[in-house]
């Protein structure tokens, strides 16, 4: 295809596209450019400024005209049509000048594919999210263009980039037989998210919703295991991460955070370890009272969370459960791990009852690696009843992305505190 090399405004937008909760439907690649993009076609940071593209493609009239319905009728994904500025589009449309339409029509599909596959909303909005999403990149972003020009496929390829998860299309569904606004924005928000996640979140996978206290498995779309779950306290947040599951540790230690050491300081059943020439740490030897209960998850991430049991199971009886420093205390956390750990041969249920009555620390390792996504999603669809099953937005993050959709960059700065 012919390539004009033209100074365009590149507004392209990095961030990142689900579990919906106990009655949650859930379930949902990694593109490897064959060469490094060129500067300007790499996403920018979440909320950076736009970039200028010296690239654009030559777009005929048909393609264009497709690329104009589909942003016409993109509200039925969430989006705001207004955002992909289709009275720009329609004007280089009828215009007649080549150039002007191959620069509006570049600009309008490299913000709007990113949109799609990568959720409008980004910067600050996203509060304290962390999964990684490598859905799109810039260099492959581009080629995606041409080849849907050259093959006049612009619908498909686009339609191609929203995510596949049940739970996404059921809110989709309730979106378009609500006209109610504080609805539709609570839909909104909550298909941004979705978004924000990988398309594909692989055959097997732990998902966490922590509005709906809830831990999930998954495999081949169908939830095989559900279990309650407490979550960070609201001033110990639990982040919105991915990691992946390698195994568990029976009879656990449990680190204490820096931050909480002066809570455990000085009370019995600590361990004290020195730490540099004045500091010191402290540890929770395995047993009844260890805040880990007898297994944690093995699941490595900056953050330091992981799901685990807890000595303190009358919590899993509250409906908010919002308790924890942060990790995920899992219900039956001992089952669940055991399920996790169904193909791996050594460890059948005698043989984890045995270990965790022997009273040792040991760590029995996953047949294969699960990845685990902890997400933050307030409301779950039920399409065939035209309903929406609402979470409580425990850590008030709905205003921000609310506020962010209704702007055309989708950033929003938050207030400093």
């Amino acid at each position: 295809m012919h390539i004009r090399r033209l100074a365009i405004l590149l507004p392209l937008l990095a961030s990142a596209a689900p579990i919906a909760a106990q009655q949650d439907p859930v379930g949902a690649g990694q593109i490897v450019p064959v060469a490094p993009p060129p500067p300007a076609m790499r996403p920018a940071d979440p909320g950076a400024a736009p970039l200028v593209s010296p690239i654009t493609v030559s777009w005929p009239k048909r393609d264009a005209e497709d690329l104009l319905a589909y942003v016409q009728r993109v509200g039925e994904e969430g989006l705001d049509p207004a955002d992909y500025a289709p009275d720009a589009l329609r004007q280089a449309i009828d215009g007649g000048d080549a150039a002007r339409l191959d620069s509006v029509a570049t600009q309008t599909f490299l913000k709007l594919s990113s949109d799609l596959a990568l959720g409008h909303v980004r910067g600050d909005a996203r509060i304290d999210w962390h999964i990684e999403d490598p859905d799109l990149n810039g260099n492959e972003q581009y080629a995606m263009m041409e080849r849907a020009v050259q093959q006049h496929s612009v619908h498909d390829t686009l339609n191609a980039l929203l995510p596949t998860h049940p739970q996404y299309q059921e809110l989709k569904s309730v979106l378009a037989g609500t006209t109610d606004a504080a609805k539709r924005d609570k839909i909104r928000v909550n298909m941004d998210r979705w978004r924000w996640l990988p398309r594909d979140l692989g055959r097997k996978y732990v998902i966490v919703n922590v509005p709906a206290y809830s831990v999930a498995l998954v495999e081949d779309g169908r939830v095989i295991a559900r279990r309650r779950a407490v979550a960070g306290a609201v001033k110990t947040a639990t982040p919105q991460l991915n990691a992946t599951i390698s195994g568990a540790i029976f009879n656990p230690w449990w680190e204490v955070p820096a931050s909480i050491n002066k809570e455990v300081a000085g009370k019995k059943g600590y361990v004290r370890v020195k730490v540099g020439e004045n500091g010191f740490r402290y540890r929770q030897p395995p047993g009844p009272a260890n805040a880990l209960g007898k297994v944690k998850l093995v699941m490595p991430n900056p953050h330091a969370i992981y799901l685990h049991d807890t000595n303190a199971k009358g919590l899993f009886d509250k409906q908010m459960r919002a308790y924890s420093h942060g990790c995920i205390r899992t219900e039956d956390a001992i089952g669940f791990t055991g399920i996790l750990l169904e193909d791996a041969s050594l460890w059948d249920t005698a043989k984890i009852n045995e270990t965790l009555a022997s009273g040792k620390t040991v760590q029995a390792n996953l047949a294969a690696p699960i990845p685990v996504y902890i997400t933050y999603f307030t409301a779950a669809a039920v399409a065939d009843k035209n309903e929406v099953i609402a979470y409580s937005d425990i850590y008030g993050r709905d205003k921000p992305v609310a506020t962010a959709l209704a702007d055309r960059s989708g950033v929003t700065k938050l207030a400093a505190n």
